[in-house]
This record gives structure tokens, C-alpha cells and sequence, in this order.
């Protein structure tokens, strides 16, 4: 799962931007719609959708009208305990998430959401995070995507914010906005959601300040440009992962773009050709690009509006499924050149795993045959494992610092949990900065 914006010729039409969505708007066509099943079917299926990281999954499938109405009572029910037993070890993003997957539309059920409670513990969220970034040179408590996240959740449930200050931290050219050196194109598409719904909902408000809504429209034009410039060949705005918020982004912001710079057509065959290769196995991979695909954007969330349900009936797994082994000829081992990089020091170690295996099982080959030099721990997100610590040396958000992972010298989009390795390639763990 990275644009440009015109500014209106006079100051005085500042105000009258009005978002030309339906014009722009590439939705898949209604005799495509069953190539979108596998997207569901990934997020109804997977365990995500039992813990907190469930709230992608239960947010896109709530927007998008995937769920019947028992699939949306009991993944709501279950995922309202969840809130509520976890909420102070949330991060920000993460509560601003749930509250946008609670609210995407009218609770199931008469069910009873205590909205200003969450909005609340997200306002004291988001003023840590502004904390943070005034002790730590900028920094935030954890990045500028869940910042991102975090205005447009306090923004589309009239949250306190300031216009100022978001105009201040959402400048395109904060450091934040790049990762490994190169702008990341998700966390510009979510700064164009908030922008956007904060530029909106001054509409008609007196005591605004005019240069705040000025620099709202010139870093969401510069942010356009932006994800723009990481455009593909064959359509995709940075990589397969990111495509789905970025075309959100387009979609709210058409008078930032002309028509020859976005093929939203091409995007999205693109796209429907990489669901048939299996691309989008990961639940959040599938939770980002089903809402653009089907036409919808965060921006659409609104708590008081009734849901629309799904004919379709998709299976929803209750409990761990049972795997049956049938005795076969033992999978095939290969050979992969293992290293962990800090500074000038590279501690090097070839391992054997069966093939198939992702890097996280050549970390843990690495860690049993030498705990010492190899041992690490991980954190579990939506994306999967998380590498924070190798070799006792912690990833730091506020030094911004971070284990990064390579494979024969190229910088990987996808996570340990998730990059298939091959025989003879030369892995890396290298502590970086961004």
C-alpha cells in the first residue's frame, strides 16, 4: 500500500472546492464483482478478524457492504470486547482504526457504541503523539500514518483537533512522510483522507483561518504530486500495497490532477490481475484495496448511516481450523545465505529450510543453531511479525531506528512473515535509520 492538487485562482474559492468523486471514481464493474470474492473471503477467514488487528478487515468489509447482517452483529459484538479489554495498550492508530470500523456504518442490532468515550482516549492519544514530536525532534510515538489515521478519526467524529496544528505537522515535506529514503506513498494517501476532511469540515465555519485552509490545499496538491511521481508502468502508485489508499486519495482529490496524469481504468485492471495471482494474502493487504475498488474511501464512514448487507454467504471461521497431514515425501530443503548487519559488522550464517519457507523461519533456523549472535523478537501487527530487537538492539521510533530486511541486496516491501525465500539467496537484517 504515495500527488498534486491545483490551488483556485482566487482566495475567494477556497472554500467552494467541491470534490468531482463521482466523476473520477473507477469502481469494478458489477459483472467483475465475484474477482473481489478472494479479498473477502482472506479477511471472514483469517484470525485477524479475532484480535484487534481485525479493525482493517471489519472496517473495509462494513464500508463496502461484504458482510450479511449475523456476520456484521457478530464480528462487531466480538470485536467491541476486544476494543474494550485492550484500548490502553492501543496505539493511537490503532484505536483511531477501530473507531473508523465501528462507525462505518449504523451499529448492527440497536447495538450501543460509546462514541465520544473512544474519541475521547483517541484526543489524549493524538496530544502524546504532539508531545512526542516536540520532545523527540519531530518524532511522533509511532509514525505519520497512524498520525494521519488518528486526524481523520478525530475529524470524522467531531473529535478536538486544531486546524493549525494539523497544517503544521502535515507539511509534505516532514521528514516523517519518508521511509528508507523514499516517500511513502500509504501515509501521503491518508494525509490527503485527513486533510481533506478536515478542508471540509470548515465549510461555512467564520473564524477559520485563511492561511491555514491555503496551506491545506498546497501540501494536499503537493502530496498528490507526490504519490503521482511513484507511479508505475502498469498503473500501481508505489507498490501493489499502497495502490488501495493512494486511489483513495485520487478519488477525494480530482481538482489536484488531470486526466492524463492518472489512468484510474489501468490501476484497477492492474490491480484485478494481481487478486487473480494471489497478491493479497494478507487480511490488511486485502482490507486496503477492497474500499477503492469498490468505489468507497474513509471518507464515506459515517456511524449514522444504515449498512448495507451482503447477499452472499461467506463462511466465517469460528475456530482455529483443523489441518490434516497426509504422510508424503518430506518437502525439499535449500540452502540460504543468512547475515545480520549493524554498522560495519556483518555476523554471516548459512542455514537450511524447507522450501517455501518465508524469512522469519530462516531468523528462527538462524536463532537455534546460534542464539547469541541471531536471536530476535518480534511484535505481531496487521501486516504480520514485526522485527524490534535483534541481538538485544531495540528499534527505536524516536531515534529512528529500525531493523530493516533485505534479500540479495534489494530492500523488501513485504514482511518477514510474508517474503517467500529461495534457494542461494542472501538475506539480510540490517539495523537503519529513516
Amino acid at each position: 500500500m504515495r500527488q498534486s492538487h491545483q490551488l483556485p485562482l482566487l482566495g475567494l474559492l477556497l472554500f467552494s472546492l467541491i470534490p468531482r468523486q463521482q466523476c473520477e471514481i473507477c469502481e469494478v464493474s458489477k459483472e467483475n464483482k465475484a474477482a473481489l470474492k478472494p479479498l473477502i473471503h482472506t479477511m471472514i477467514n483469517s484470525n485477524y478478524t479475532k484480535r484487534i488487528h481485525a479493525a482493517n478487515a471489519l472496517l473495509s468489509l462494513r464500508l463496502c457492504g461484504s458482510l450479511n447482517q449475523s456476520q456484521d452483529q457478530h464480528l462487531t459484538e466480538q470485536f467491541i470486547l476486544t476494543v474494550n479489554s485492550t484500548e490502553p495498550s492501543l496505539t493511537s492508530g490503532q484505536l483511531a482504526l477501530a473507531i473508523l470500523a465501528l462507525g462505518a456504518c449504523k451499529a448492527p442490532g440497536g447495538m450501543s457504541i460509546n462514541y465520544s468515550e473512544l474519541v475521547k482516549r483517541l484526543g489524549n492519544k493524538y496530544k502524546a503523539e504532539i508531545r512526542n514530536m516536540e520532545d523527540h525532534n519531530g518524532n511522533p510515538l509511532t509514525n505519520y500514518y497512524q498520525l494521519s489515521l488518528d486526524i481523520l478519526a478525530l475529524c470524522l467524529f467531531s473529535g478536538n483537533y486544531s486546524i493549525t496544528e494539523v497544517a503544521k505537522f502535515l507539511n509534505p515535506e516532514n521528514k516523517n512522510y519518508h521511509f528508507h529514503g523514499q516517500f511513502s506513498v500509504d501515509t501521503g494517501a491518508i494525509a490527503v483522507l485527513a486533510l481533506t476532511c478536515v478542508k471540509n469540515k470548515t465549510r461555512g465555519q467564520k473564524q477559520i483561518d485563511r492561511k491555514d485552509i491555503e496551506n491545506i490545499n498546497n501540501y494536499t496538491e503537493s502530496l498528490i504530486n507526490k504519490i503521482l511521481s511513484q507511479k508505475t508502468e502498469n498503473g500501481l502508485l508505489g507498490n501493489i500495497y499502497s495502490t488501495g489508499e493512494a486511489m483513495q486519495a485520487l478519488f477525494v482529490s480530482p481538482n489536484y490532477y488531470n486526466e492524463n496524469q492518472w489512468v484510474c481504468e489501468k490501476t484497477r485492471d492492474t490491480v484485478l490481475t494481481e487478486i487473480s495471482q494471489g497478491a493479497f494474502r494478507m487480511p490488511t493487504a486485502a482490507a486496503q484495496i477492497l474500499p477503492a475498488l469498490m468505489g468507497k474511501t474513509y471518507l464515506d464512514v459515517n456511524k449514522d448511516s444504515s449498512c448495507v448487507y451482503s447477499s452472499d454467504s461467506f463462511h466465517t471461521s469460528t475456530q482455529e481450523p483443523i489441518i490434516s497431514v497426509t504422510p508424503a515425501v518430506s518437502p525439499s530443503q535449500i540452502q540460504v545465505n543468512y547475515s545480520v548487519v549493524i554498522d560495519n559488522r556483518k555476523d554471516r550464517i548459512v542455514v537450511s529450510v524447507t522450501d517455501g519457507s518465508v524469512f522469519l523461519n530462516v531468523m528462527e533456523q538462524a536463532q537455534k543453531e546460534n542464539p547469541t549472535l541471531f536471536r530476535f523478537e518480534t511484535k505481531e501487527t496487521t501486516w504480520g511479525p514485526y522485527i524490534i530487537s535483534v541481538q538485544g538492539i531495540k528499534a527505536s521510533t524516536n531515534d529512528r531506528t529500525y531493523w530493516e530486511l533485505q534479500s540479495n541486496g534489494e530492500h523488501l516491501n513485504q514482511g518477514a512473515g510474508s517474503y517467500v525465500v529461495h534457494a542461494g539467496d542472501d538475506l539480510e537484517v540490517r539495523w537503519s535509520t529513516y
